[in-house]
């Protein structure tokens, strides 16, 4: 499979770790191999030096000049609808996922054991009746 995010002005990227986790940047200038300059113009991450360890690149890119300023950069963020797109990825969904379930109470856990069982229970009987239904056919 061919590498397909690559390092580019207006790559939008996941915050891995540091002070602003958890929020989307997009990379404005490649300062050196090892920082980019980074802006965040609706999830509230201020126009900053950041390094590559800490973000992960995502597939969503939006078109603005090289050294566009920050009121550019919001437009075009708007414009690219990379919050809606960011939504429906799989990745942000995982995130939601697991933040959720790690959120849940002791007793939460025990309404999802107790609606799973229901479910597999449902399912079973319901597989069961038509294994008969087959064997009278046959």
């Amino acid at each position: 499979m061919v590498f397909k995010r690559f390092v580019e002005v207006g790559r939008v990227a996941y915050i891995a770790f540091g002070p602003h986790e958890g929020k989307l940047i997009t990379i404005v200038d490649v300062i050196d191999q090892n920082r980019a300059l980074v802006d965040g113009p609706c999830t509230g991450v201020r126009r900053q030096a950041m390094s590559f360890k800490c973000m992960q690149l995502t597939n969503i890119i939006i078109k603005f000049p090289y050294g566009a300023r920050q009121k550019t950069v919001r437009a075009a963020w708007e414009k690219g609808e990379v919050d809606k797109k960011w939504g429906e990825s799989n990745w942000a969904k995982k995130i939601e996922a697991r933040t959720k379930r790690a959120k849940m109470s002791d007793f939460d856990r025990f309404k999802l054991m107790k609606a799973k069982r229901m479910r597999n229970r449902i399912i079973k009987a319901e597989l069961k009746r038509l294994q008969r239904a087959e064997n009278k056919k046959s």
